[in-house]
């Protein structure tokens, strides 16, 4: 088998296995009654736990793809998720999906894919200075924030699910934008990994954003919250990268065209989701 059919095949592996967890994690987040602590209830959880397992075994075939394959192969695949985690869903809940949800899905995939192989970033530098990140990096928490108590306050399942989604999303972003340069850290220089304010700003960028994404399983259907995650983290990330550490979109020629509808079909197809699962009641049952 060459190595590139296997980066493909772990690739498809390590989505499913993303996807069965985000099901599983948001089937229990769910069961949490609004009034109580939502921590206390999960890690009671057994079906919670199994989705915490699923999320580490798909980390770890991501890994071994990215060991046999390259970036550019590896990660769009893993946008595949989407398709295996919605239908799952459903088919847990006893409804099927409807076609807008579908097509909505579809297109959605399509987009990610389009924008992470298209536009394919260029490595800029690990890091940069304090002063440097401080705005961006303010300006994306502050919407992630926004977006957390935007999610809280709302009372519709889908719109509360959407909103907490674009700021758990957000948050994962922004603790992507630090992953380079604290890996390498690690590698090099242990003990100033352990002194680096990147890497706790990189903690607690990856906690807040998965409390965020639990409370967005929470509050509603996993159509509405998990497309809100998957767009929203690339987008802060390259957002980031741009802005902070020089990376580059390549938006040559019809490139730049390619990445403008991409991220347009993105932002429209999550809404769209999130819309379809608010008529979840008039969906058809699963005989």
């Amino acid at each position: 088998m060459s190595s590139s059919v296997l980066a493909v095949g772990l690739s498809l592996v390590a989505a499913f296995l993303f996807a069965c967890a985000a099901v599983a994690q948001q089937t229990a987040a769910s069961a949490v009654a609004d009034g109580d602590s939502l921590i206390s209830g999960l890690v009671r959880s057994p079906r919670w736990w199994a989705g915490v397992v699923g999320d580490l075994g798909g980390y770890l075939v991501q890994v071994a793809a990215l060991a046999v394959g390259s970036v550019s192969v590896v990660q769009p695949l893993l946008v595949s998720m989407l398709l295996f985690a919605l239908p799952l869903a459903a088919k847990y809940s006893g409804l099927r999906m409807r076609r807008a949800t579908w097509i909505s899905a579809v297109g959605l995939t399509v987009a990610l894919v389009a924008f992470v192989a298209v536009g394919d970033p260029t490595e800029g530098t690990a890091d940069a200075p304090l002063s440097v990140w401080a705005l961006p990096l303010a300006a994306v928490v502050a919407v992630a924030l926004v977006g957390a108590v935007a999610g809280v306050l709302t009372r519709e399942p889908g719109r509360a699910a959407l909103l907490l989604g674009v700021g758990g999303g957000l948050l994962f972003g922004v603790a992507v934008a630090f992953t380079k340069y604290v890996t390498d850290l690690v590698e090099s220089d242990l003990l100033g990994a352990l002194t680096a304010w990147q890497t706790y700003a990189s903690i607690a960028a990856g906690v807040s954003g998965f409390y965020l994404q639990q409370r967005a399983f929470q509050a509603g259907p996993l159509a509405a919250s998990l497309p809100a995650v998957t767009v929203c983290e690339p987008l802060a990330a390259v957002f980031l990268g741009i802005v902070v550490l020089d990376e580059r979109l390549r938006l040559d020629g019809l490139r730049g065209v390619v990445v403008a509808s991409a991220v347009i079909v993105m932002i429209v197809t999550t809404v769209v989701l999130s819309r379809e699962q608010g008529r979840a009641d008039d969906a058809v049952p699963v005989v």
